[in-house]
């Protein structure tokens, strides 16, 4: 099913409650590979990751999170870190994890997958890489939870554009 870059955006939604059906491991492979595509300085591509559809992973997981019922729902987790060895500036690199989860959310949404971005765990980053078997080498950026949506009524609203523009020097008219 292929969408515009526009419409996709617009279109996409955070999707907390998933089919029990599993999500087969090339689309995760997908969504991984639309992430690393995403924008890094100096192309240095910090970022790493691991997939969990494993219910006794995903059960040690859940604690560590307010939302348990989301880790615990998700047919397919995937845990995104920044490798600390290949980090050269923190803003740049953190800016490019986020630049790298949105991509692999707008990737899911387009295979027709349901995703939702959980960045609460972060509080507890730490316990989260030791039940992954992680060095600290890795930071945690996010966990995104996945699977088939059980529905996609999710609403959203924006606030106009001029509410964002602080100024706008040169240009035309439209």
């Amino acid at each position: 099913m292929e969408q515009h870059i526009q419409q996709a955006i617009k279109e996409r939604r955070s999707i907390r409650e998933f089919s029990e059906k599993s999500v087969e491991l090339e689309l995760l492979h997908k969504i991984i590979f639309a992430g690393i595509w995403a924008p890094s300085g100096l192309n240095n591509q910090p970022w790493r990751f691991v997939t969990i559809q494993d219910d006794e992973i995903s059960a040690r997981l859940a604690p560590l999170t307010h939302y348990a019922h989301i880790v615990e729902a998700a047919p397919a987790l995937i845990a995104v870190y920044l490798d600390q060895e290949k980090m050269y500036d923190s803003v740049k690199d953190h800016q490019a994890a986020g630049a790298c989860i949105q991509n692999m959310l707008l990737a899911a949404h387009e295979l027709g997958l349901g995703a939702v971005w959980l960045g609460q765990i972060l509080k507890n980053k730490e316990q989260v890489n030791g039940v992954l078997q992680l060095s600290d080498q890795y930071d945690l950026m996010a966990v995104v939870a996945l699977g088939y949506p059980l529905h996609r009524n999710q609403q959203s609203q924006r606030l106009p554009l001029a509410d964002f523009i602080l100024h706008e020097f040169g240009g035309t008219a439209p």
